[in-house]
């Protein structure tokens, strides 16, 4: 995977960002989810390095990047905190404005990116996700049971730690496959890189803290977005899930969007919830003119 990309570690105030690179013209981000690392892009970001400079990072926490010390507000976990690690890189890097695309957690730093970095991201890219926000108001039966990882995760530790523990590969592994398209395989080598970051003791407790900062700093910091009428001022692209049909929400995923953002656009692609590894040329060709349109 990622043949010509080459690889960086870049230190930001309080932790280290793994990183891929490759490619010449507009830098373009792409941000991974739970629970896995920068190796889902492996099937779109060479697609990608023609026409952009691409970047692929570990977000803090997963992968191989840095596991900073907790705290009890989850201020270090925070999608803020995550989105200014992504800024500091991307200036590391020499670039002070750039388009990012994310997926699942990823997403979620994306749009905090897009809110509290506006002079920095030129497009934005939500893929399968829409606001935290939203998404924990949209909870119902169906919501709690599919989505059941959101509260489990977020539970103080050690309780989900110690039973994530246990057995991380199965837990991975049962969640992904639930969430994947109907007879979709995994690439055996992204899965295995995502098995061997998972394991890590640091990495379980880190991605618990994620979720513990999604069910309350992100969700504050969203709160206080919308009541201030803050909106997210670059051209938004969202794409989703269309073989399973988008859920959580029971309003058109698009108009969610609207209500963050004046220029939204997209729809479902033909794929699970791994969008980047179950659709990627469907993807691509969606990405292109979106990413190419006014980049500078």
């Amino acid at each position: 995977m990622f043949d010509n990309f080459e690889t960086r570690r870049i230190s930001t105030a309080d932790t280290e960002i793994n990183l891929r690179l490759a490619g010449a013209g507009p830098p373009v981000l792409l941000l991974h989810g739970y629970p896995q690392t920068h190796a889902c892009w492996h099937a779109v970001a060479p697609l990608l390095t023609g026409a952009f400079t691409v970047v692929v990072p570990d977000l803090r926490g997963y992968g191989d990047s840095g596991c900073p010390a907790s705290d009890p507000e989850h201020m270090a976990y925070s999608k803020r905190t995550m989105a200014k690690d992504m800024v500091e890189v991307m200036a590391a890097l020499g670039f002070e404005t750039f388009a990012v695309v994310g997926h699942d957690r990823g997403a979620r730093v994306a749009y905090r990116l897009a809110l509290d970095h506006p002079k920095c991201v030129t497009h934005l890219v939500s893929l399968d996700v829409v606001t935290t926000l939203d998404s924990w108001e949209a909870r119902n039966k169906a919501g709690a049971i599919g989505g059941f990882h959101w509260p489990f995760l977020a539970q103080p530790e050690p309780f989900p730690e110690k039973l994530i523990g246990g057995d991380p590969e199965f837990f991975a592994k049962w969640l992904m496959r639930k969430w994947a398209g109907d007879n979709f395989q995994f690439d055996a080598a992204a899965m295995a890189e995502y098995m061997r970051c998972f394991a890590k003791p640091e990495v379980i407790h880190a991605t618990c803290e994620d979720y513990r900062a999604g069910a309350t700093i992100d969700m504050e910091l969203d709160l206080a977005d919308r009541k201030a009428g803050r909106r997210i001022t670059c051209p938004l692209l969202f794409l989703w899930a269309g073989s399973r049909g988008f859920g959580g929400v029971n309003a058109d995923p698009l108009d969610i969007w609207r209500n963050w953002a004046d220029d939204v656009s997209g729809g479902p692609l033909p794929s699970g919830h791994f969008l980047p590894e179950e659709a990627p040329d469907e993807l691509v060709a969606r990405l292109m003119p979106f990413l190419s349109a006014n980049a500078q």
